[in-house]
């Protein structure tokens, strides 16, 4: 749709599915519109399922990638066994990779903002933040690493560093307003903040994905990721400021992330891979082996100990510096096969989540059936919010109540959404008119587990059966109320 807008000169195109939201069509903003760009090409090959596929594959890809080349560029050793680790970190990870979303491209610029602060060349930061701030809404994750550096800085070299902060602010506020949704977007982002973050519980029932982790499903599901937070505490070494730098910001960074993860499930694509590169960085030290460790204490110690350095003959010591290798590439071995087989149960448990997703032609028939005989425009009652993507991909013809996110419909209209739910849950008697006045819907589309709502629905005498399936039922609003349909309430539902 977005290339179709460009070609036609009609851009950005008007999104006019949600009018009830706070995505109608005069708020509506895609807050992952550089995303959308980068998936445009994804769109050729005729069959969107398999853009979709490529898209995910090759962005997934680029973004432990860029991963791997950060531990490469620090020279990092064992690099393929962390490499293992990245993709053994947690079974979530893989599993949230694998959708076709923006968070790789978090991920990626991440990688690139941490690396150019490590350099200390800070205003390629500045057209970093615009892009990102284009491209996925989680770009305050970089003013947070910027934030964490700053710090480590001043601990470090006992000043206050303020030139990243000012590039990525910059780059931030580029980002936002020259965007053809500004000023839209900052009421957005504004919005978001207030819905989602925060410690009570939300005003409506949002996404499985914002709430948090079981502590054992926590612990279970990333195991290799928390091993490697712990192993990172412990070798990480502050005796020499200036070389600890890199690993103190990834202990701090990968912290934050991880109390994140522990509030808010969807950080897993996240967290654990900075929690892998915080233990590579802590354990470079030892992996560098006896002379890196003792290069990094201070002058004055590396004074006081030379006469028993000295006292080793040199082939003594280089016996004792093959022997330390061999034990850590047997220790490196090791790591490896068990990283193995926790990348096999991650991917087997991945493998089995993604295949316990409905198919992906769920709802279609059920759509192709409204497209041909509901006139086109009018609005659907959805009984689901997170019914709206299949809705809208099959039938795009027709808005519909509420999509994405229940908070924007409550954000637009509390009372609205208030009865939205208690009408889908089956607590409100005679919904008939007001599925009709107040949403302005006379057929309603909904799965075949609303059951509560389905019983109520039929006993009111305002609903007729119109199109049933396997998948879903879709009710039509009598224009007078009839006799019960108590037959078709028991018949099964």
């Amino acid at each position: 749709m977005l290339w179709e807008a460009l070609r036609n000169r009609t851009f950005p195109p008007a999104f006019t599915w949600l009018p009830l939201t706070t995505l109608n069509p005069k708020s509506y903003v895609d807050h992952h519109l550089l995303f959308h760009f980068f998936q445009i090409p994804f769109t050729w090959f005729g069959d969107p399922r398999l853009g979709a596929k490529l898209s995910a594959t090759i962005f997934a890809s680029l973004a432990v990638f860029s991963c791997y080349w950060l531990l490469a560029r620090y020279q990092i050793r064992f690099l393929l066994v962390w490499l293992v680790a990245l993709l053994a970190s947690s079974a979530p990870f893989l599993y949230r990779l694998n959708m076709a979303k923006a968070p790789p491209f978090a991920i990626i610029y991440l990688v690139i903002g941490i690396h150019l602060l490590f350099q200390k060349r800070f205003w390629p930061l500045l057209p970093l933040a615009a892009v990102f701030t284009a491209t996925y809404d989680m770009f305050p994750a970089l003013l947070l690493a910027c934030c964490i550096w700053v710090a480590v800085l001043g601990w470090v070299e006992h000043r206050f560093e303020w030139r990243p902060l000012v590039w990525v602010l910059a780059g931030i506020a580029a980002g936002l307003i020259i965007n053809p949704y500004f000023p839209q977007n900052l009421h957005l982002l504004y919005e978001h903040l207030r819905m989602k973050v925060r410690t009570a519980d939300y005003a409506t029932k949002v996404g499985q994905e914002w709430y948090p982790y079981d502590s054992w499903e926590f612990l279970g599901n990333s195991l290799v990721a928390c091993i490697a937070m712990v192993t990172g505490y412990i070798a990480f070494n502050p005796g020499d400021r200036r070389r600890s730098a890199h690993s103190l910001f990834f202990l701090i960074f990968a912290t934050v992330l991880m109390i994140m993860t522990a509030r808010w499930k969807r950080i897993a694509e996240y967290w654990p891979a900075f929690a892998v590169m915080f233990s590579a960085f802590a354990l470079q030290p030892w992996l560098k082996g006896g002379n890196a460790a003792l290069a990094s204490l201070p002058a004055d110690v590396l004074d006081e100990l030379q006469p028993y350095l000295d006292r080793h003959e040199p082939l003594d010591r280089l016996k004792e510096a093959e022997r330390s290798e061999l034990w850590k590439t047997i220790a490196a071995a090791v790591a490896a096969v068990l990283l193995g087989v926790a990348l096999f149960f991650n991917l087997r448990h991945t493998v089995k989540d993604i295949a316990a997703s409905e198919p992906h032609d769920y709802y279609r028939a059920g759509a192709e059936w409204m497209r041909g005989n509901i006139p086109s425009g009018q609005r659907v009652f959805n009984t689901d919010w997170d019914d709206f993507p299949r809705l809208f991909y099959y039938d795009p013809s027709h808005s519909y109540i509420s999509g994405l996110d229940p908070n924007y419909l409550y954000d637009n209209n509390p009372s609205l959404s208030r009865l939205y739910e208690r009408i889908t849950l089956g607590e409100q008697n005679d919904p008939g008119p007001l599925i009709r006045d107040r949403f302005g819907a006379r057929f309603i589309f909904s799965d075949n587990r609303h059951d509560k709502f389905f019983n109520v629905a039929m006993e009111s005498g305002w609903f007729e059966i119109v199109y049933e399936d396997e998948d879903c039922i879709i009710l039509h609003v009598r224009d007078e109320k009839g006799e019960p349909s108590s037959d078709e309430a028991e018949g099964g539902k």
